[in-house]
C-alpha cells in the first residue's frame, strides 16, 4: 500500500499533533484509526462466527485462535480494494474475510447480522477501549498533578477574583482544588460511561428475524455474540444501537473539555504580566516570540482552550446522530467518522494540559505582594468583609455601611484598610473582641496581612487533593 508523507495530510491531527504528541497519538491510533476501525470489524465477524460454532458444540481453542488472528491480520488495502467492487463496506469485509478462513467456516461470516450489528457493537468496542486505555489514564495523570499542586500549595496565600476584580482571600492549593473536585467527578463518570456501551446482533430492524431462521433462542445468540466482545447486548435496538449510550460518553468528555479548557484559561491569566503568579516551565532553547527576545508567552494553556475552541462545538453534530428516521437512515455514516478526531483533539489537550501542570509553579513571592496590595485603591481591602461580618456579630446593626465608609476614608487619605480601622475605637475594640471569642491569634494585628483570612481555603484543598488522589487509583 502506498504510504503517504505526513505533511501531504490534510488533518492537523495526522501530522502537526502526531508529531507534537507522538506518543498519545501512537495510543489513539491503536483504537481509532481506520486500520483499528475495520479490524474491529472483523473481530465482531470474528466473534460472531465463534457465537454459531459455540451453540452448535464445534468451537475449539484452535478454532477460537484462527478466527481471532484471521481479525487481527486484515489488511485495510484489501478491504478497501474490494469495496471499490461492491460500495458496500461490510460486505467489502465479510468478502476478504471469507477468503481467510476454511471453506466449512466460510458461511458461518456475517450470517444472521446486518451491517450495523458489526458496525455499532464495533464502535462500542473502540470507544471503550480508548477510553479505557489512552483517555482515562491522561485524565488520571492530570488530575493527579492537580491533586499534587492543591496539596502542596494549601497553605500558599493568594488573592481571590470574582468578576476580574479582587475578592477575599484564598491559597493557591484553594484555586486549584476546584478543578480537582469538578474534574474528578467527571472523570469517573467517563470511567463509568464507557463500561456501559452496549452491542446487538439483532437483525436490520432489531427484531431478530434474520437470527430466528438460526437458532431458536436469537436472544441467546446474541448474548453469546456480545460476551465474546466483552460486552452487553442493547436493550433495545433498531438497525441501530440505542445512540444515547455512546452520546452520553461524549458529552461527559465535552463536560471535562470544558472544566479543562476552564483552568487552562485561569493559568493563562495568572501568567499575565500585570499578575505574574504561576509560570510554566520555558525550556532554554524556547522561542517566546519571533521578534520580542523576552517574551515567554503561555502558549500550552492556550493551545488547550485552543483545541477546545475547535472540538467543542462538534457536540452538536452528536447530538444531531441521535436521531435517524425509522428503523434506521444513513444521515450519521458521514458525519459519525469525524467522531475520532474528537477524541483525538480531546486527549491531546488532556495530554498538553499535563505538560503544563507537571512543571507549574506558583511564584509565592508575587502571589503575597499582590495579596497585601489587594482591593483595588484600598490596600488591604480585601478584608473589609470579616470586619462587617464581626460587627454584625457583635450586634453592629449598620455594619457593612460602618465598614463601606471606612474603606472610602482609606481610599482617600491613601493608608492601608488597617491603618484607618484602627482609628475608629468603637468598631476597632468590638471587632477584636469577636475575634477574641473566635480563639484568634494576636486578634489585634488580624487585620494587618490579609494572609490571616483565608477560611477553610488549605484544609478543604488538602481534603479534596487526598479524596480524588485516592478515587484516581
Amino acid at each position: 500500500m502506498e504510504t503517504r508523507n505526513i505533511f501531504e495530510n490534510i488533518s492537523c491531527i495526522d501530522h502537526r499533533y502526531s508529531l507534537s504528541e507522538a506518543e498519545v497519538f501512537n495510543g489513539l491510533s491503536k483504537y481509532i484509526s481506520e486500520e483499528a476501525s475495520i479490524r474491529s470489524c472483523a473481530k465482531c465477524e470474528a466473534a460472531l462466527v465463534k457465537s454459531h460454532l459455540k451453540l452448535r458444540g464445534k468451537l475449539t481453542d484452535e478454532i477460537a485462535q484462527s478466527l481471532d488472528k484471521v481479525a487481527s491480520k486484515i489488511d485495510p488495502a484489501e478491504v478497501y480494494a474490494e469495496e471499490e467492487k461492491t460500495k458496500h463496506n461490510i460486505r467489502a469485509l465479510v468478502n476478504v474475510m471469507k477468503t481467510k478462513v476454511s471453506a466449512e467456516i466460510g458461511p458461518l461470516v456475517h450470517l444472521g447480522a446486518t451491517s450495523v450489528d458489526i458496525l455499532d457493537t464495533a464502535l462500542s468496542c473502540r470507544m471503550r477501549d480508548v477510553t479505557k486505555n489512552v483517555v482515562l489514564p491522561e485524565l488520571k495523570k492530570l488530575e493527579k498533578h492537580l491533586c499534587a499542586i492543591a496539596d502542596r500549595d494549601s497553605e500558599v496565600p493568594q488573592v481571590g477574583r470574582t468578576h476580574g476584580q479582587h475578592a477575599v482571600p484564598i491559597t493557591f492549593g484553594w484555586s486549584i482544588a476546584e478543578f480537582v473536585s469538578r474534574l474528578g467527578k467527571s472523570i469517573l463518570r467517563i470511567e463509568e460511561l464507557s463500561n456501559q456501551l452496549v452491542g446487538k446482533l439483532a437483525g436490520p430492524v432489531g427484531s431478530y428475524n434474520g437470527p430466528s431462521m438460526i437458532v431458536k433462542d436469537p436472544e441467546e445468540l446474541e448474548r453469546v455474540y456480545v460476551e465474546f466482545l466483552g460486552l452487553s447486548a442493547s436493550e433495545y435496538s433498531n438497525q441501530l444501537v440505542e445512540p444515547e449510550y455512546l452520546l452520553r460518553l461524549l458529552l461527559e468528555m465535552n463536560v471535562a473539555f470544558g472544566i479543562i479548557a476552564n483552568l487552562a484559561d485561569d493559568l493563562r491569566n495568572l501568567q499575565r504580566s500585570e499578575i505574574g503568579e504561576v509560570f510554566e516551565y520555558f525550556a532554554s532553547t524556547q522561542v517566546g516570540s519571533s521578534t520580542m527576545p523576552q517574551k515567554r508567552n503561555p502558549w500550552n494553556s492556550e493551545h488547550v482552550k485552543s483545541l477546545w475552541k475547535a472540538m467543542c462545538p462538534r457536540v452538536i453534530t452528536f447530538y444531531m446522530d441521535q436521531i435517524s428516521e425509522h428503523q434506521r437512515d444513513l444521515t450519521n455514516s458521514a458525519s459519525q467518522r469525524f467522531m475520532a478526531d474528537y477524541v483525538a483533539g480531546f486527549t491531546m489537550a488532556v495530554a498538553r494540559m499535563n505538560s503544563v501542570v507537571s512543571g507549574l509553579q506558583a511564584d509565592k513571592e508575587t502571589m503575597a505582594r499582590n495579596l497585601e496590595n489587594a482591593g483595588g485603591k484600598v490596600k488591604g481591602g480585601v478584608l473589609a468583609e470579616p470586619a462587617y461580618i464581626l460587627l454584625g456579630e457583635a450586634g453592629i446593626n449598620d455594619g457593612h455601611e460602618v465598614i463601606r465608609k471606612i474603606t472610602l476614608e482609606a481610599e482617600k487619605s491613601g493608608k492601608t484598610f488597617f491603618e484607618v480601622l484602627k482609628t475608629h475605637k468603637e468598631a476597632f475594640e468590638k471587632i477584636t473582641a469577636q475575634l477574641e471569642k473566635l480563639g484568634v491569634e494576636n486578634p489585634e494585628n488580624f487585620f494587618e496581612h490579609p494572609a490571616n483570612y483565608c477560611g477553610l481555603a488549605a484544609k478543604k484543598s488538602r481534603r479534596l487533593a487526598k479524596k480524588y488522589e485516592k478515587l484516581m487509583d
